[in-house]
């Protein structure tokens, strides 16, 4: 799979800053990348549509049963309601037995410097 291109479901205001998440997740198996993979689509299309979503990506490495995930929010509050609700939630507590390693992190960005950059990203993770 490759990278899925920056999504923007909303644009930040004028002045207004951004929440960036990353996200890095390990499998401890094959089968538990092909079981992120097909819960994948669900929950793209929910943070398509969720509010206070300014954009989102994923990188997968299926075969090294790797995902990042880079998503911008217009504060905490609504990244937490999207963690909670709609298919993530559910698809989260499903694949946490199937997680070898997970690694998070967060910062701002003023929103007009959107999308956040993966090596950014990817720094913070390691």
């Amino acid at each position: 799979m490759p990278t899925l291109p920056w999504t923007t479901p909303a644009t930040p205001p004028q002045g207004a800053e951004a929440h960036v998440f990353a996200s890095r997740f390990e499998t401890r198996t094959l089968w538990g990348a092909f079981k992120f993979l097909v819960r994948t689509p669900g929950v793209w299309r929910q943070v398509s549509r969720a509010p206070g979503a300014y954009g989102a990506t994923l990188k997968a490495e299926p075969l090294k049963r790797t995902f990042w995930t880079l998503s911008a929010w217009e504060s905490p509050a609504a990244l937490k309601t999207f963690a909670r609700s709609g298919p993530h939630g559910p698809t989260a507590r499903i694949l946490a037995a199937e997680m070898k390693d997970a690694k998070f992190a967060t910062w701002t960005v003023p929103g007009d410097r959107l999308p956040p950059d993966w090596t950014e990203a990817v720094r913070r993770l390691t």
